[in-house]
């Protein structure tokens, strides 16, 4: 076994490798770049080496840098976790003739398998069926709109080297094919130095469901049952679960058999997952196999009990499987959230910034160990005081619980996410949280357009409905009284104007262009010492019972009996009077006034917003790469105007009207905030 090893990664899964190899007796080694240096994979690492600037081209991606690494700390092993240099053959090729073993599958399977326009020819050659397209490396965009027109639309636009939703499109036209094929090469040439593009047919309609696969040096391969993971967003997955609700234990078998052929075809050793489209009528096609460890691998460990970083970490060292394929297990529900720095009501832009609250839900489950399952486990690269930058992905933590059944694994994650606190930035829990909720999910029924045909005008506060709006109200008129009996308690108040505080209360309900709604509530039978209250609002009677104390972002208690946890924050906005609650998922911004306060507040008027149509704004924080415009040019509504590039991920805007430039009013590779303006139209 090795003494010590070396993580190519950051973030949660450096992490992740970290406790598994800290759990086996192993040292480890982390590596960082400029922006990483107080990151929390550096500081769980038993050395730390710095590898360059942030930009990953100049430091993760630097497979010279990494090996250096390895022989300045003496590491006999590198583990490339998923991403960067993970599926890079070259890479795994390069550790191997430097006589250090790569935690990995050998170059050749990377090779055939991990270059999605060799695999499918393996994959045709092998008998499996494969989606209808063209697998050679395109070269023009014109070319690009030929081949679609040719296999007819929509078709799916892929960088060969791509994943993780960077350098992947699906284009409905000419016009989105053209541009799609261009945004994809310089995307992937970006995240991975490859910019071969190919182009198959979109099916419609289709569920992604993969196989989980490890197989060692003597020839053994398993496969560890499957994973759902059609609930994605522009490509990317957002909640991943184990086992799928579809499909049947036939088409399981078939799938992991088949997938079983294809990985002893490249003599696979190591962790690999082998994706699937699936139809409505359970007939299966090879997508791709990813040759490295999946972001969603912790479903798999809760179901099957199997720590698949140390069964990696094994078979690199030339041990056998420790268990057969009847022995594999599958008990249990398990589910991931992942938690993404992105706002969900801005069109889920990316959000960068301070972690200034990171306050995950109580774990009763952790990576790498088995011995505590059916619960709640946290995997994160982030901590308190963090900083989010631009220039990697989106995630901050992967959000997993084990349940009995399905049921129960939506439940559990429904409380967690009610309990997963984070400020300073945005992050997607809104989002996870109603898609949850929605009967098609939570009836099984979905496919991976369910996100684009259930949210097609994007994502809005209110489409988070809360199945008792009034306890909310509640909730923010016990909260004020607990802000209140506090001021009414501060000694030293002027002897007949000191704070007084009566049960009626008003709680104003803030909408938006200032259309609010006002519902009374009164506070009876407040106990300071016990926290508990009795909330009379809309004919209906709330007993609250908490030990929240204030300025605290998270309210757990009991509503009736029931336990519950919310989140409260002080402070809306530019509005300091101003409270958030949120349940559920949904949100409730208000002001908790007295009736007479509520009564003169109605009278105030509403003050809008200065119109900002004229200019085009950052909507996130980011670089700009690209200004398409000059002053004086006249531009058509849908023209491009500028590229803006943060998260790895470039997001291209748009001329909303027709107009003519006036000014330029930011440069290229300036780093933008959100809602800066970059152009002026006259």
């Amino acid at each position: 076994m090795f003494k010590k090893i070396l993580i190519a990664n950051r973030g949660e899964i450096a992490c992740r490798v970290i406790l598994t190899a800290r759990k086996m007796g192993i040292q480890t080694v982390a590596v960082y770049s400029d922006a990483d240096k107080q990151a929390r994979h550096v500081e769980l690492a038993d050395e730390a080496v710095n590898i360059g600037p942030a930009p990953s081209r100049e430091s993760y991606l630097l497979a010279d840098k990494i090996i250096a690494a390895c022989k300045q700390t003496g590491a006999q092993a590198v583990h490339p976790g998923y991403g960067f240099l993970s599926e890079n053959a070259g890479f795994a090729k390069q550790v191997e003739d430097e006589g250090i073993v790569f935690i990995g599958p050998k170059h050749y399977s990377i090779a055939a398998m991990g270059d999605k326009i060799e695999s499918k020819k393996l994959a045709g050659a092998a008998g499996v069926n494969c989606i209808p397209g063209v697998n050679d490396a395109i070269e023009t965009a014109e070319r690009a709109v030929e081949i679609a027109q040719g296999i007819g639309y929509p078709v799916m636009i892929k960088a060969s080297a791509g994943g993780g939703g960077k350098g992947l499109r699906v284009a409905f036209n000419d016009k989105e094919a053209f541009e799609g094929f261009t945004s994809c090469r310089n995307e992937a040439r970006n995240s991975f130095g490859d910019d071969r593009v190919f182009v198959e047919k979109f099916v419609e309609e289709p569920r992604h469901i993969e196989i989980q696969l490890i197989g060692d040096s003597q020839g053994n391969v398993l496969y560890l049952n499957e994973r759902e993971c059609s609930i994605q967003r522009r490509h990317q997955k957002v909640i991943e679960e184990a086992p799928s609700p579809f499909i049947s234990e036939a088409t399981r078998q078939a799938m992991g058999e088949q997938a079983v052929a294809l990985a002893k075809a490249v003599n696979y050793q190591s962790a690999g997952t082998v994706e699937f489209v699936v139809g409505k009528d359970q007939s299966f096609y090879f997508l791709e196999m990813n040759t490295r460890l999946q972001v969603e691998h912790p479903v798999t460990e809760c179901i099957t009990g199997l720590d698949l970083v140390e069964l990696m970490i094994r078979v690199a060292a030339g041990e056998p499987l420790p268990l057969t394929q009847d022995q594999v297990k599958r008990e249990g529900w398990a589910m991931e959230c992942r938690i993404n720095a992105e706002d969900p009501f801005r069109g889920f832009l990316p959000s960068t910034g301070r972690l200034v609250r990171f306050q995950p839900p109580k774990e009763t489950m952790f990576a790498a160990d088995l011995e505590h399952l059916h619960g709640v486990r946290v995997d994160t690269g982030v901590q308190d005081g963090g900083e989010i930058a631009m220039h990697y992905d989106s995630m901050i933590a992967k959000l997993i619980v084990h349940g009995k059944d399905r049921m129960d694994a939506i439940a559990k994650m429904r409380e967690a996410l009610n309990s997963f606190v984070i400020r300073g930035i945005s992050s997607n829990i809104p989002f996870q949280a109603a898609l949850l909720a929605h009967p098609k999910f939570v009836a099984g029924d979905f496919n991976t357009g369910f996100i684009a045909e259930n949210y097609a005008q994007g994502f809005k506060a209110e489409d988070v409905p809360h199945e008792d709006p009034d306890f909310l109200v509640a909730l923010a008129a016990y909260a004020n009284r607990r802000l209140l009996s506090r001021a009414a308690g501060i000694s030293g108040q002027l002897p007949g104007h000191g704070v007084t505080v009566s049960e009626d209360f008003v709680v104003v309900a803030l909408g938006v262009a200032g259309n609010n709604t006002r519902q009374a509530a009164v506070v009876r039978e407040f106990q300071p010492d016990s926290g508990s209250s009795a909330v009379e609002t809309a004919g209906k009677t709330y007993e609250i019972c908490t030990n929240w104390h204030l300025g605290g972002a998270r309210m757990r208690g009991t509503v009736n009996g029931q336990p519950f946890a919310a989140q409260v924050e002080r402070g809306v906005g530019k509005n300091p009077m101003a409270m958030r609650l949120v349940h559920n998922g949904a949100r409730l911004d208000a002001m908790v006034l007295s009736p007479r306060a509520a009564q003169l507040h109605a009278l105030m008027p509403y003050k809008a917003p200065p119109d900002m149509s004229r200019f085009v704004l950052s909507p996130m924080p980011g670089l700009l790469v690209e200004v398409a415009v000059q002053p004086g040019q006249k531009v058509q509504a849908g023209e491009r105007v500028a590229v803006i590039e943060a998260m790895k991920m470039e997001n291209v805007l748009f001329a909303q009207a027709d107009g003519v430039v006036g000014k330029v009013m930011a440069s290229r590779g300036e780093s933008l905030t959100v809602d800066q303006p970059i152009v002026e139209f006259v």
